[in-house]
């Protein structure tokens, strides 16, 4: 019996570039597991307690706070893809994770808080 061909979409292609990231997270030392694992974390921890400590002090209030806080995600995501073309080295993963663990708790805030 002849196995069926697969279609090659936009989603298969997806989904392997997402399986080769995985891969190469996986290959990676503990070192690097632990470290990005611990900036995911501390990307976290600091979102929560810096965004409490600067929406008194900024002006403008909550939503003022938050646009620049995704400007300045966003900026960080567009300097990565113009500087870093292959496979990231360990730093601008760190980079990306803390900025993934401050994105989880403004959004997780969000939920509780209702807006």
């Amino acid at each position: 019996m002849v196995e069926p061909r697969w279609q090659q979409t936009r989603f298969q292609a997806l989904q392997s570039r997402w399986a080769g990231s995985l891969l190469t997270q996986l290959r990676r030392s503990w070192r690097a597991g632990s470290l990005s694992i611990l900036s995911l974390l501390i990307g976290f921890y600091l979102a929560q307690n810096v965004t409490a400590l600067l929406l008194v002090r900024f002006r403008g209030g909550r939503p003022m706070l938050v646009l620049t806080l995704v400007l300045v995600f966003e900026l960080i995501v567009r300097l990565r893809t113009r500087v870093v073309s292959g496979p990231a080295p360990l730093g601008w993963v760190m980079i990306d994770n803390l900025r993934i663990g401050a994105t989880y708790a403004m959004v997780f805030e969000a939920f509780k808080l209702g807006t």
